[in-house]
């Protein structure tokens, strides 16, 4: 049987114990969210710029309303994408499949968890807002070299008619 004194103790130490815990689960937590945001992000601008590889014309808007539905994967919260205020979203694509390269570039602002929103400030890793600013970028060469020294080009409508 314990003593009165020992129970005391514990209580003291799990007092001691339990900020060191949440302040750690804390330190897990952000970079957890980030990783998906960057991961999300990430996995739509590679599909963008194979979208964009095979879109004649130019016609971003496709490949734009494409990216923003997978970009609906992540949740509209501040913590994982700042909505509150307009949607934060930059989503810049360029290339067709006449281009050399097909890039796509988002990014997004991500507000701090408590407790690392000064943390992060010190270091001077907020924008003005104070929040963080979470950006991809991606690039794909539409055509291998050999097309470009074939006699037909990069045009596609030329390769139909070999």
């Amino acid at each position: 049987m314990s003593s009165a004194t020992e129970r005391g103790q514990s209580t003291v130490e799990a007092a001691f114990a339990l900020p060191v815990l949440v302040l750690l689960v804390l330190l897990l937590l952000q970079p957890g969210i980030i990783l998906y945001d960057r991961v999300v992000m990430q996995g739509a601008a590679s599909e963008a710029c194979r979208l964009l590889a095979t879109t004649s014309g130019g016609d971003v808007g496709l490949a734009e309303d494409f990216v923003r539905r997978r970009l609906g994967a992540i949740p509209q919260l501040d913590q994982f994408h700042v909505h509150s205020e307009g949607c934060s979203w930059v989503i810049e694509l360029t290339g067709d499949e006449a281009s050399n390269v097909a890039s796509a570039r988002l990014a997004t602002e991500v507000r701090p968890l408590p407790l690392m929103d000064g943390a992060l400030a010190l270091l001077g890793l907020t924008n003005g807002q104070g929040n963080l600013v979470v950006q991809v970028e991606s690039q794909q060469q539409v055509q291998p070299d050999w097309v470009d020294e074939a006699v037909e080009g990069r045009d596609p409508s030329n390769w139909t008619g070999i």
